[in-house]
């Protein structure tokens, strides 16, 4: 699979089509709309492409890339996936086509440069799942805030500028300390292979030999900054404001995928890298998740805007796929895994629900509705199936990963503990009361508001949106294989590459 170029077709096709788009009139809107459209639909079948010719019994790297870039530093334009990192570009392509169709209505200004940063923001997102060289890896990761910065900023609610700015300068802070680790991890092992090296699958090679010592201080300064992109408690704080304050559309791909560069930097960069640092440190990390899973949960019970319920939510439930990680184990693994899809799914779902709702009444207030069940069934409908799927209903996606990581986390012999898995498993019963609350006050009850009558159910084009996500929300929790498969050989090496009697023995 050497001299591939279907991912840097993949990379290429939004970042020219987003180029392109900068030459089309102002004044013709619906062109603009359709050709950004188009280029996303064309992304995404680039993705079938790949997925088509990946092989899911092979845990290392597929559809490689490797082309020298500064010589001097053997740092080199190096891309490749494997299962895990698959899944996620899977997940991207699938939902850039999406949330564009959903901000036809709502995003009504500049929608030129709306569409250009969307597309720009994909490229940053696939750029950070297809890296394998450290330094290409930090370019992507700091390109990708730049789209995103400008979404919120410009098209964002009242507070915008304050939560774009906001949003900045944690994920910079953060960055700019694995900037100084990725500096010292290619220092460091120069020692060993003999040259200066970003290349990741070399690192590799050399993480068994680093101290113990520099490991914990290099772990620290990765786990850092990816800790804050997830967001784990207590760096979550820049999170609600983000969400609250971006449009639908920056809400669906910042909960979907953004959030997930924080988990996947974790496993792809601070386990393999750091196997000892990464087992001494999982009990405490695995302690900071479950507050974040315990502490999201409660906060989002006393919302009373939905957007910042659904945004504490995601506190919750990436505290699950962090513990998932920490636990490492196959099951945990695997469970951390499918739940970063099934977050981007079931949560993308929500905010995609919630704007719907802003957009005919421009209010958020859960206390502002009641009784709607009555007037808009189908969006009713829509939101409870949504809301089942983020309480992790058997039979519905959230279910088997949140199984999988409690399961996993039980047996795991790094926490060696069950009582995680206790603490852990009470944030699922707190997601069923603050999630059917709110259904329960906006869908049922009394039509205190007059205004109500006047609500319009979904349009065709909102059901184009949420229809394909729901399918894949059954298919999940109907027939999860079709999805393990892809990223069990991946998650297996990477247990594998912790895991060792030496890591477990120094612990």
């Amino acid at each position: 699979m050497e001299n591939n170029f279907l991912i840097s077709l993949l990379l290429l096709t939004p970042l020219v089509g987003g180029l392109i788009l900068l030459l089309l009139p102002k004044n013709n809107p619906n062109l603009i709309r359709y050709f950004g459209l188009a280029i996303s639909l064309g992304t995404f079948v680039v993705s079938l492409f790949i997925y088509a010719g990946f092989i899911n019994t092979i845990p290392g790297f597929q559809f490689v890339e490797k082309y020298s870039w500064i010589k001097n530093l053997n740092i080199s334009y190096t891309v490749g996936i494997d299962g895990i990192s698959m899944l996620l570009v899977l997940l991207t392509t699938f939902l850039t086509p999406l949330t564009l169709i959903s901000s036809w209505a709502g995003i009504q200004k500049k929608i030129k440069e709306f569409t250009f940063f969307m597309l720009m923001l994909e490229v940053g997102m696939l750029g950070v799942f297809a890296s394998l060289d450290l330094f290409l890896f930090y370019i992507f990761w700091e390109a990708m805030l730049i789209p995103m910065y400008f979404i919120i900023g410009i098209w964002g609610g009242e507070r915008r500028i304050y939560a774009s700015v906001k949003f900045f300068i944690y994920t910079m802070f953060g960055s700019l300390l694995m900037l100084v680790a990725i500096i010292w991890l290619a220092v460091y092992a120069s020692g060993t292979l003999g040259y200066f090296s970003t290349d990741l699958v070399e690192l590799y090679s050399v993480a068994p030999s680093i101290v113990a010592e520099v490991q914990n201080y290099m772990f620290l300064a990765f786990a850092f900054s990816f800790a804050i992109k997830v967001p784990l408690f207590p760096l979550h704080t820049w999170l609600p404001d983000a969400h609250v304050q971006a449009p639908t559309a920056g809400s669906v791909i910042l909960a979907g995928v953004l959030l997930k560069m924080g988990t996947y930097g974790l496993v792809r960069f601070c386990l393999p890298l750091f196997p000892q640092a990464s087992v001494n440190y999982a009990p405490f990390i695995s302690i900071l998740a479950i507050i974040g899973i315990l502490y999201g949960a409660l906060v989002a019970m006393v919302q009373k805007d939905m957007k910042k319920l659904v945004a504490y939510s995601s506190v919750a439930h990436l505290g699950f796929v962090v513990l998932g990680i920490f636990a490492v184990t196959q099951e945990s693994m695997q469970g951390a895994i499918i739940q970063m899809v099934n977050h981007g799914l079931s949560t993308g779902a929500l905010f995609l629900l919630v704007g719907m709702l802003y957009e005919r009444t421009h209010t958020r207030e859960i206390a502002d509705y009641g009784g709607i069940a009555k007037i808009v069934p189908i969006y009713a409908t829509a939101l409870l199936f949504a809301s089942l799927s983020s309480i992790g209903l058997p039979g519905l996606n959230g279910f088997i990963g949140e199984f999988l990581i409690l399961l996993g986390a039980f047996k795991s012999p790094v926490l060696n503990s069950w009582w995680y898995t206790v603490f852990a498993t009470s944030g699922v019963i707190f997601a069923a009361v603050y999630l059917l609350w709110m259904y329960q006050r906006i869908a049922f009850g009394e039509i205190k508001n007059q205004k109500l009558y006047e609500l319009k159910d979904m349009s065709k084009r909102e059901m184009l949106v949420l229809v394909p996500i729901f399918i894949f929300i059954i298919w999940i929790g109907v027939y999860p294989s079709t999805f393990l498969n892809v990223s069990k050989a991946s998650a297996n090496k990477v247990v594998e590459q912790v895991i060792t009697p030496s890591v477990i023995g120094l612990k």
